[in-house]
């Protein structure tokens, strides 16, 4: 495994250093992502937009088409029609891993020359990709269960709200129980809520009404948080010490930034890695640089020590 810990732009410079060796050759680039589901997303849209921009100013000849579909099935049929206008190269982030699993690997399999560039959510089938690019999942599950070890004490009981039955989720959710064995934490519920800050809000609501005493949550995601705070607020609970998120989104980290003792960390996982990986695949075409395999990009633990870094005032998400 290949870890990659650049940004978009660096990427995309990276990139650009033999677009001279190929300015001549035309090439599409499909881009099929989630639409603006939540908070996360509406980074990615963002991101692969401006990139899309981007990679067409710095490589004459280079055609990107960015797709976004709300569900699954509206995903397949994007992806069919992008298909359609002969792409070259396809990234995708799947609206969720198995039901996008059969259409990717059907269109790889009608066009063997065709790169597959897989971002975040896995195919079930990771034999289909030439690349993947991703935070790192069992890093953003462990590194959050660190700092509930390292918060609470032993017989304390937490909830755990998942997102969508997909790849890095269980990747996620398996670190993260993984890393809290022996230490006496117990968790005492687990639902999926969809990564959305309303089904959030009525799963946690489900816990409040369930248990008496909740000494922390994993929210596994911070528009999930956010619904999970309004839970908690509304029925006044008072037990609960804290609530950990993660992706970065700029609320969350200005709340870690201010010390707000609801959220004292987040955990990093950039919607610029849609970018990072739109340039690397357009760098498979306009650069001798070996680009296939994996890239992951490091989970880091948000505190208010090191908050700034991840603060960006004018980022959508």
């Amino acid at each position: 495994m290949r870890k990659l810990a650049i940004t978009a732009l660096a990427a995309t410079g990276v990139a650009f250093g033999g677009a001279a060796m190929a300015q001549d050759q035309d090439y599409t680039i499909g881009v099929s992502i989630p639409a603006a589901t939540h908070g996360w997303t509406g980074g990615v849209v963002f991101h692969a937009e401006q990139a899309a921009q981007t990679l067409e100013e710095g490589y004459p000849g280079l055609n990107v088409i960015v797709q976004t579909s709300p569900d699954a099935p509206s995903q397949a049929s994007a992806i069919e029609d992008l298909a359609a206008q002969g792409i070259d190269a396809l990234v995708v982030l799947p609206f969720n891993s198995d039901e996008l699993t059969g259409p990717v690997g059907a269109l790889a399999g009608r066009n063997p020359d065709l790169f597959v560039t897989v971002v975040d959510r896995g195919l079930s089938d990771p034999s289909i990709q030439d690349l993947y690019v991703a935070g790192d999942n069992p890093g953003f599950g462990r590194v959050a269960a660190e700092y509930f070890v390292e918060r609470l004490e032993d017989g304390a009981q937490v909830v755990v709200l998942r997102g969508i039955p997909t790849v890095i989720d269980d990747e996620r959710n398996e670190s993260f129980r993984a890393a809290l064995d022996g230490s006496g934490i117990e968790i005492v519920d687990s639902q999926y809520a969809n990564w959305n800050r309303d089904d959030a809000f009525r799963v946690m609501q489900d816990f409040l009404s369930k248990h008496d005493r909740i000494d922390a949550v994993w929210a596994s995601d911070d528009d999930m948080a956010l619904g999970v705070i309004e839970a908690i607020r509304q029925a006044e609970r008072e037990d609960i010490q804290f609530v950990v998120g993660g992706a970065g989104m700029k609320q969350m980290v200005q709340r870690v930034m201010e010390g707000d003792p609801m959220i004292p960390v987040d955990v990093s996982y950039p919607p610029g890695m849609i970018a990072t990986a739109m340039a690397v695949t357009a760098g498979s075409f306009y650069s001798q640089a070996p680009v296939r395999g994996t890239y992951v990009l490091d989970a880091e633990l948000i505190t208010q020590e090191n908050a700034e870094r991840f603060y960006f005032e004018d980022s959508p998400f």
